[in-house]
């Protein structure tokens, strides 16, 4: 027996494995794969490695457990978005290998407990505002409508609820009146206030059952006031939401600001290009991110008309705004 061949051939020797997932969809199937079988191309691009398809399997065979997690996670992310009624495949695909690159895959997740899904970033911007939403306790988000800042943040005030790291969430918004006094307005207040605050419960139910969304609510552990109503409180154990943040005065957003206790995290969304206040009044939000930019413990993020998740003309009517408003300046 020539014992150096027999080493020399166990030494080269390489144990690769297989992985594969079955989807048993076919028109799923077909989504993922794209014409041409072109969205596993980019895949491969990605993973550098082969993808297979054999019936209803898609494989690869890799020696390195980090590709075959890292495929895995791809995988899931796709199917989920085309299960959700995603329609153009390629788009889902590329979005998702975009979100690979810089942040680490179990970084760019919210689990809500009770939620039937995942909830996965769009874009690069978007995983990278995840990020700061789970590791700073205060972080405020600029964006076009549709850019997802309010639902991440809404998505991870829920998680930290319902996985019991935090008693209550709070949303407020600033309430500017057009013509009619809220006072005016029937019923008590949180009656009154729900027509400002409906995007944000619109949002929690596409995340959670509007029965768990009630049952919150019903003990208290979701609250909703004017931003008014802030004044005098101090917010321990809590998730506190300022939306439409763009329209506070500045008097407004430092009071709102100073309400954070213990043991509580602040999320701040709006958009600085929907501003309702009147004229020569300065947006409470573009003067706080002015003045506290340099203080590293709170996060920002600005999102582009490139985040926009909703139909595809609404980004296509963001960037058409956006290209207006550098011309007249």
């Amino acid at each position: 027996m020539n014992v150096e061949k027999w080493t020399a051939i166990l030494y080269n020797y390489t144990i690769v494995s297989e992985y594969k997932i079955i989807v048993p969809d076919n028109d799923v199937l077909a989504c993922v794969c794209g014409i041409n079988d072109s969205n596993l191309q980019l895949i491969e691009e990605s993973l550098g490695v082969s993808v297979y398809t054999r019936g209803n399997e898609i494989s690869i065979e890799s020696e390195n457990p980090e590709i075959t997690q890292k495929f895995q996670f791809i995988m899931d992310r796709i199917i989920d978005e085309i299960y959700d009624g995603g329609k153009n495949s390629e788009d889902i695909v590329v979005s998702v290998l975009n979100t690979q690159k810089k942040v680490n895959a179990d970084e760019i997740s919210i689990l809500v407990p009770g939620s039937v899904k995942k909830i996965y970033p769009r874009t690069q911007n978007q995983a990278e505002y995840i990020n700061l939403l789970q590791t700073k306790d205060m972080v405020f988000c600029t964006g076009s409508a549709g850019s997802g800042k309010t639902f991440l943040a809404v998505a991870e005030a829920l998680r930290l609820v319902l996985s019991h790291k935090k008693n209550k969430i709070i949303i407020t918004r600033p309430v500017v009146e057009a013509g009619e006094s809220l006072g005016f307005l029937p019923g008590d207040l949180e009656q009154k206030i729900d027509p400002y605050l409906r995007p944000l419960r619109d949002a929690m139910e596409a995340i959670v059952t509007p029965e768990t969304v009630r049952k919150l609510s019903e003990a208290g552990i979701i609250e909703v006031a004017p931003l008014a109503y802030m004044r005098g409180r101090t917010l321990n154990n809590a998730v506190i939401i300022l939306d439409e943040a763009q329209n506070t005065t500045c008097t407004q957003m430092k009071m709102f600001l100073t309400r954070m206790g213990d043991n509580s995290k602040v999320f701040i969304t709006g958009d600085p290009t929907q501003i309702d206040l009147p004229k020569k009044t300065q947006s409470g939000l573009v003067h706080s991110i002015s003045i506290l930019y340099k203080i590293e413990d709170i996060g920002f993020m600005e999102l582009t008309a490139d985040d926009v998740v909703r139909n595809h003309l609404v980004k296509k009517i963001v960037r058409a705004y956006e290209h207006e408003s550098e011309k007249c300046e």
